[in-house]
């Protein structure tokens, strides 16, 4: 396992002066993955963004971890129906004949 691109909960939660408990609370929900390597737990690099953005939702905005789990899903499906009409907008475009000037 590649130490470069992990890193370690106990850092995080100093660093954004949170509970370690509200990381593994998070990983309960199913909302992130807590990697164990050496008797030390870790985020990978690439959630720390969506991790930050949950600490924002629950210490600056008082959302339970119930309302996290929904506001989570609810992003993910907003931008999954975005890629979605993306593709189909260039898809129309695709077909429809240049427009003149």
């Amino acid at each position: 396992m590649e130490n470069s691109n992990l890193i370690l909960i106990a850092q995080f939660c100093i660093h954004h002066e949170i509970e370690t408990s509200f990381i593994f609370s998070l990983q309960d929900f199913g909302l992130i993955t807590v990697l164990r390597h050496q008797d030390e737990e870790y985020l990978s690099v690439e959630e720390v963004s969506e991790v930050e953005k949950m600490v924002r939702f629950h210490y600056d905005l008082g959302i339970n971890m119930e309302g996290i789990d929904a506001i989570v899903g609810l992003l993910k499906k907003v931008n999954t129906l975005q890629r979605e009409l993306r593709i189909a907008n260039s898809r129309v475009e695709a077909f429809l004949p240049d427009e003149q000037n």
